[in-house]
């Protein structure tokens, strides 16, 4: 146990996020994600749904700021401008963690999973509903 961190942090969710480098991406997965089957590397997060997996993943990582989109959502099938309430969630959560509203990109589908194909890790939740993942790039953290 360590002071100070999410307790949803593993020591296996923690080593990935150290370990990416700027420009990386991790994928928060609902649980309909074919996670296993895309991830270079996956990590479980069994029992939590996407907006909790979100926050403690950012209470640790740094948002890229050197590119306008930081995070990308996919677009629902057939009706591209809804935005489903895990994204709703999501939203605010980075916007809270960056200190201002952050653009989200929106992919169709199938580039959705292309981009997570090429993730430094996926990080599956059991996210029940529709539409539940993220793709957050990592930012850098400079010296004071």
């Amino acid at each position: 146990m360590l002071k100070g961190l999410d307790p949803l942090l593993s020591p296996e969710l923690l080593h990935a996020l150290a370990a990416m480098g700027h420009g990386d991406e991790v994928v928060v997965a609902d649980a309909n994600f074919p996670a296993a089957s895309l991830a270079r590397r996956l990590v479980r997060l069994d029992g939590a749904d996407g907006p909790r997996a979100v926050r403690a993943v950012l209470s640790v990582l740094p948002l890229d700021t050197f590119t306008r989109t930081p995070a990308a959502v996919m677009a629902v099938v057939g009706a591209p401008e809804v935005v489903p309430a895990p994204v709703r969630e999501f939203r605010a959560l980075l916007d809270a963690a960056a200190g201002h509203p952050v653009e989200v990109e929106i992919l169709e589908r199938s580039a959705f999973y292309e981009r997570a194909r090429t993730a430094f890790v996926i990080v599956a939740t059991s996210e029940p509903r529709a539409y539940g993942n993220l793709i957050l790039t990592k930012g850098v953290v400079t010296a004071p």
